[in-house]
């Protein structure tokens, strides 16, 4: 990469002699590996020191990776740094395939709280993770809390909830977390869990249709939409109300082979297996457009899962790219992209580097979740460094909700700004029909607004006062020139 370039020049010359480098010893390629205890690791998310796995038949488990870059210790990765009379990092399904937490910031609800410092209450689901199971549906674990107080001899895991009801989470394989919801993706639909309560979940949402969804794998949310994939390619749903996504029939995007997704600004990124990654443009999210697809000339060809990150100026797309291993693709740089420094610029990924590994990769973590203060559902993630200061909540985000167009266009004039009503500010539409009336609604109140005879009386005061202090000055002056000529 141009970072590594920039950073370590020499050794960056060295190892572009050869395809390995040529006489270059790179210590940060050692690897430190616990096999699972189970089937397959087919889902993992890193939080602080720990590391959260979905393995197979072996349950859910929690590894210990405090240690992961400390020389002194000769195993890295652990199940337990002290006997089981002191922790149990593990809980027992039958079949487990994904596992999530809700923020990869260490938030603890049951932390202390000092009334001086005027903060607000993290929410009560950050304290447990969520997973899923083939066989026993959604599964809450927790509360975990005890993992980030610094005590290692409370650390005892279990299972708070196996939530199936009549059978219907059955064939869960995947699922993100999106304020205080949780979209499950089963073989035959996406589910909407409500985790508010996570001692209690509940279903608030089936979409089965096949017409809609055909075994959906993956999804993620971003603002308003949620972006799945399934065996047909992108979906697009509008998640205004998280409890009740709606289906935009319109936006859908074949792409063929696609296994998992991640969305990071105007762009969603699909591992779509012997096809490499394909980067789609989600500008318009409601009319998503392939943007472009890499493989490297053929050598990117088994992706299962990808991650975005990204360090100082660059950012990174890493690749658990099956028989092949781990592969990390540069998106953009400043050696690839003049706009490097934009809001969101289009992707130029080049393959910087690959990692070989025993078996097949198949799935990566999330990255930190670095200066996030606020959920989906309005809560509260970070502490802000003013007293008392606080994200706007889920019912002020409503508030100030309008509905946003392209009129401005047509007449090449912006719209004067409204303030929105807040009996209909929080209304959005369930379909074409009442978009249109918001629309027209909003229009009229425009063209209220804009009217010359609507123009308060206080404008008309500001627009009349310089003539207004001109003319006394003159006066004034007249005033001065009689009594002088006088005298």
């Amino acid at each position: 990469s141009k970072l590594h370039e920039m950073a370590y020049p020499k050794q960056f010359a060295k190892l572009k002699k050869g395809p390995h480098g040529e006489g270059f010893d790179n210590p940060k390629t050692d690897k430190y590996e616990h096999r699972a205890n189970g089937s397959t690791i087919r889902s993992l998310q890193l939080r602080g020191e720990y590391l959260y796995t979905a393995n197979g038949t072996g349950g859910f488990r929690v590894y210990d990776v405090n240690a992961v870059d400390i020389k002194d210790f000769s195993e890295r990765l652990i199940t337990a740094p002290v006997s089981p009379l002191g922790q149990k990092f593990y809980v027992r399904t039958k079949d487990a395939t994904a596992i999530a937490s809700p923020s990869t910031m260490a938030v603890d609800p049951t932390r202390k709280h000092f009334p001086e410092n005027e903060e607000g209450n993290a929410h009560l689901m950050y304290a447990f993770l969520y997973g899923t199971d083939k066989e026993e549906g959604f599964i809450v674990i927790g509360p975990v809390g005890t993992l980030l107080d610094g005590e290692n001899r409370n650390n005892f895991i279990k299972i708070n909830n196996k939530f199936n009801p009549e059978g219907k989470l059955k064939g869960a394989m995947n699922l993100t977390i999106a304020g205080t919801y949780a979209y499950v993706c089963t073989d035959h639909g996406l589910y909407v869990v409500d985790i508010n309560d996570p001692t209690n979940p509940k279903i608030t949402a089936e979409i089965t249709d096949e017409k809609v969804l055909k075994n959906p794998h993956a999804v993620a949310v971003q603002y308003r939409y949620a972006f799945v994939v399934d065996d047909e390619g992108l979906k697009v749903f509008n998640v205004a109300k998280l409890d009740k996504p709606r289906f935009v029939e319109k936006a859908t995007l074949p792409i063929e082979d696609a296994h998992n997704i991640y969305v990071a600004r105007t762009y969603a990124y699909v591992a779509a297996g012997k096809n490499g990654l394909a980067i789609v443009d989600i500008t318009k999210a409601e009319q998503p457009k392939l943007d472009q697809t890499f493989n490297a000339d053929g050598e990117i060809n088994d992706t299962h899962d990808v991650k975005i990150g990204m360090v100082a100026n660059s950012a990174y797309a890493f690749l658990a790219d099956g028989k092949h291993g781990l592969r990390v693709v540069q998106i953009f740089g400043p050696d690839e992209n003049e706009d490097v420094y934009g809001w969101s610029p289009r992707p130029k990924p080049k393959l910087i580097a690959t990692y070989e590994t025993a078996g097949e990769a198949i799935a990566l973590p999330k990255g930190l979740d670095r200066d996030r203060a606020v959920d989906e559902s309005g809560n509260q993630l970070a502490v802000f460094n003013r007293r008392g200061s606080h994200p706007l909540s889920k019912d002020q985000m409503d508030r100030i909700s309008v509905v946003v167009t392209d009129d401005w266009k047509k007449d090449k004039a912006g719209r004067k700004f409204v303030r929105p009503d807040t009996k209909t500010s929080a209304v959005h539409p369930e379909n074409d029909e009442q978009l249109a009336e918001i629309k027209a609604k909003a229009a009229e109140q425009q063209s209220t607004s804009s009217n010359p005879a609507t123009m308060p009386l206080l404008s008309l005061g500001i627009l009349f006062l310089p003539l207004a202090i001109m003319l006394s000055r003159r006066k004034a002056n007249r005033a001065k020139a009689e009594d002088s000529s006088k005298s």
